[in-house]
């Protein structure tokens, strides 16, 4: 695999994965002497435009997916190749895309989409990864060659004007099992469709994160969209809008037990799948206040994140960070429940942009429009390919 983000820094994980915590990476003589190394390779991208599709259409298709680093790729590819509304995809807003990671098979995830699907690509990395990963991920077998994650946008039109917006890290990074050097980053760029060019934006806000925090990352990203404010503009991807604080384990446990006095079926049908309303309402006035909408670009109140006390792999990545005990109360709970509750973590918002319904066009190379939807059950070989749903929208120029 050779790519454009190749680097020899993988000489040195060991040694820098040994640091505790940020504060003292950064003052340690191995870091100020491989510092410029790292911050031009988070700051590198890669742009490949080899397909130039100028069909013009009377609607256009955007998918945004957490593809969960692209461990299951083959079942991915297949899924966005054959599904009969996931095929017609104009614009893919992919987030956790890996380049060189053991997890994913040391593959560059975005440029092998791409090149199943037909399409150009833009991929930006947010992490230079120390470690293999978190939870079931350090079972994979092999090293990583790359270590490097990030988010990436495709399209069947052009692709110009890249752009990387640095969002600020919400916990440190250094804390932990999977060690990161890096952030999340936004990715925007211009999508050259026939009528005009509009500005896609593939956003992957912090998990571990409060939804105080959550939300500023998502106001950086609006004011660096402001300069666009006349133009066309569509924003997608994994807001991480769970509800909770997670910024440590005290406050996610202190917040399940105020969902739990709250009513946990009260969360389940009222709060989870509209973290609108209440807890992360600051994130989404925010969006309305820069005149983006999101109410009528998603199908709301449909989880995209399916939670269940017997996926193994949920339990180890979550143990990585909540104690062991608390399982059992979490059981507790979602035991009237089947064991199960939904989040609404995915989501679109646009500007300028006339989202178009089912049947509203009836005929094009994309087949009849449909209305903002989540692609539940997608499976390949009787597998999920990922942890989060698939998110359609349809939309006009």
């Amino acid at each position: 695999m050779t790519t454009a983000l190749d680097h020899d820094l993988h000489l040195y994980i060991p040694d820098l994965g040994r640091f505790r915590s940020t504060k003292d990476l950064e003052s340690s003589s191995l870091y100020q002497e491989l510092k410029p190394r790292i911050e031009a390779l988070l700051n590198s991208y890669e742009l490949y435009n080899v397909i130039d599709h100028p069909a013009l259409k009377p609607f256009y298709r955007a998918v945004a997916w957490n593809v969960e680093r692209g461990i299951h790729l083959e079942g991915i590819n297949h899924i966005l190749r054959t599904h009969p509304i996931l095929k017609e995809a104009d614009v893919l807003l992919v987030t956790e895309t890996d380049i060189g990671m053991a997890r994913s098979g040391n593959r560059n995830v975005a440029r092998e989409m791409a090149d199943a699907l037909g399409m150009n690509y833009f991929f930006a990395p947010s992490y230079l990864n120390l470690a293999k990963g978190c939870g079931v991920e350090h079972e994979f077998e092999g090293e990583n060659s790359l270590g490097i994650h990030g988010n990436a946008i495709l399209s069947r039109y052009p692709i110009e004007d890249p752009e990387i917006e640095v969002l600020k890290n919400a916990h440190d990074k250094m804390r932990g099992r999977e060690k990161r050097l890096g952030s999340q980053r936004a990715l925007i760029a211009s999508i050259c469709f026939p009528q005009k060019k509009v500005k896609a934006v593939c956003a992957h806000l912090d998990a571990r994160s409060t939804q105080s925090h959550r939300a500023l990352q998502m106001r950086c990203i609006l004011d660096t969209l402001q300069k666009y404010r006349g133009g066309s503009t569509l924003i997608g991807g994994d807001w991480n809008t769970s509800t909770y604080d997670s910024s440590r384990a005290f406050w996610a446990i202190f917040g399940f037990w105020v969902r739990v006095a709250m009513g946990t079926g009260n969360m389940i049908r009222n709060h989870y799948p509209h973290p609108y309303r209440r807890f992360e309402k600051g994130l989404f006035n925010s969006i309305e206040k820069y005149d983006f909408d999101y109410k009528n670009a998603n199908q709301t109140g449909e989880g995209t994140l399916h939670y269940s006390v017997e996926d193994m792999a949920q339990f180890k990545n979550l143990r990585e960070w909540i104690p062991h005990w608390c399982f059992r109360f979490v059981e507790w709970a979602l035991r009237p429940h089947g064991g199960e509750c939904n989040f609404k973590l995915d989501w679109f918002a646009t500007r300028g942009l006339k989202v178009v319904r089912d049947q509203e066009i009836p005929s094009s190379p994309n087949g009849p429009s449909v209305s903002p939807r989540v692609m539940r059950h997608l499976r390949h070989q009787d597998k999920k390919v990922s942890d989060h749903d698939a998110i359609v929208l349809d939309f006009e120029l």
